[in-house]
């Protein structure tokens, strides 16, 4: 067979034969019941044109405004890039920078290489830097949070009602638009793609060989490459294996995954405390000025006759980060250990954390949409705090450690029982 067909569970480390899965169908790894990769249908000129219909829909959300409000004569309207470039100019730069980067620059980077390669494979030919396009499309994912952005533009517009008159703009409709397409592109495994691009004329780093699997028989230590699936050989006699497909850097374990993940989460548990107590927005107004942290932004919408968006800001401005740190300490204390207790659920536990990491951004998107919008002069202006700066580190943070934290170690004291594993 040939050597994309031998894949390795991201979160365990078993091998599997890849078996043709039909669309919507998955396949999961034999021991920790992981998703190992879904069927999709693989019809380049679908995804051409999905994804540039995602283009047209993107472009349309970053350059029309979003909302607009309508108070004692004064009008404001925000897009997405005027609300990055408020928080710009009131010394919140590095929160001005993380917010377009996950909310513009990523998905841009996602679209683009996606179009590009698709366009390529559509016409028969595998295009120039196919490799590191399809890389970037896996990094950009991780780190691309669309739809979170959504969810804060609709907490935005019901917090708005209250303050002034809200009038919709075609920026909303785009972004929703956006996130239901964005959905369906992020089916488009960039390993399917590189799968096909195999097949095509077209530059290469290396020649592509089978794989023999008499390898397996004899023992040969094995590396998979996490950006695009490959499973290769170790090779003893270089200090660094590179991927032969994709050129990523390949590792058994990720170098240092639990000390890594032990910092990052040291610092995001020391900024958390700050996150909380410090205000996140400032309110000027006629009647003088006040302050507003994470928890007075719950008690406003429960006491405002919204106590749903106030479950949701709670649950994910304070209930995650903490949930969070208990449980990447708790997945780094235990590997540390090499402990072998539930591992099945542990993993589980990883898996959750990678999932929600994101949404903690939640009411930084708020943050940042709230002070474009109200600028109303003498009448009222809000600003950031320095409370969002530390809860937008916390994120990140939190962020960073989970994905240097390896899952293979979770599995590494268990008994495979003659299981073939990476």
């Amino acid at each position: 067979m040939h050597r994309y067909d031998l894949i390795s569970c991201h979160d365990c480390g078993v091998l599997h034969q890849r078996r043709p899965v039909r669309p919507r169908e998955k396949a999961r790894c034999v021991r920790c019941r992981s998703v190992l990769y879904r069927g999709i249908h693989s019809d380049a000129s679908r995804m051409a044109a999905i994804t540039l219909g995602a283009v047209f829909t993107f472009l349309i959300a970053q350059f029309f405004p979003i909302v607009e409000l309508e108070v004692a004569g004064y009008s404001t309207s925000a897009t997405l890039l005027g609300a990055i470039r408020v928080l710009w100019t009131e010394q919140m730069q590095l929160v001005a920078a993380i917010v377009f980067v996950f909310t513009i620059l990523l998905p841009a980077v996602e679209l683009g290489s996606l179009l590009y390669v698709t366009l390529s494979l559509r016409s028969g030919q595998r295009p120039p830097g196919f490799d590191h396009l399809l890389r970037a499309v896996g990094l950009a994912r991780r780190w691309g949070m669309t739809e979170v952005l959504m969810i804060g533009i609709l907490i935005t517009i019901v917090k708005m009602t209250s303050l002034a008159q809200v009038v919709v703009q075609p920026g909303l409709f785009a972004f929703g638009a956006l996130t239901l397409m964005l959905a369906i592109v992020v089916s488009f495994d960039p390993r399917i793609l590189w799968n096909i691009g195999e097949h095509l004329p077209g530059p290469r780093r290396v020649a592509q060989q089978p794989f023999r699997y008499a390898a397996l028989a004899k023992g040969v230590p094995l590396l998979a490459c996490h950006s695009c699936g490959l499973v290769e050989s170790l090779k003893y006699t270089v200090r660094h294996q590179y991927c032969a497909r994709c050129g990523a850097r390949l590792h058994r374990r990720h170098p240092d995954s639990v000390g890594r993940t032990w910092a990052f989460l040291l610092a995001a548990a020391i900024l958390y405390i700050p996150a909380n107590l410090l205000p996140v927005m400032y309110t000027h107004s006629l009647f003088g000025k006040e302050d507003d942290t994470i928890i007075s932004g719950v008690v406003y919408f429960w006491t405002s006759g919204s106590p749903a968006l106030a479950a949701i800001i709670f649950i994910a401005s304070i209930v995650v980060p903490v949930l969070k740190l208990a449980a990447l300490a708790l997945l780094a204390w235990t590997a540390q250990r090499r402990s072998r207790w539930r591992p099945m659920q542990r993993t589980v536990l990883y898996r959750i954390v990678e999932f929600v990491g994101r949404w903690s951004m939640l009411d930084i998107f708020v943050i940042t949409l709230t002070v474009a919008l109200v600028r109303f002069q003498s009448l009222a202006v809000i600003t950031a705090g320095p409370g969002a700066l530390a809860f937008c580190a916390v994120v990140v943070l939190t962020m960073i450690a989970s994905m240097q934290f390896d899952p293979r170690l979770i599995w590494d004291p268990i008994d495979t029982h003659g299981e073939k594993h990476v």
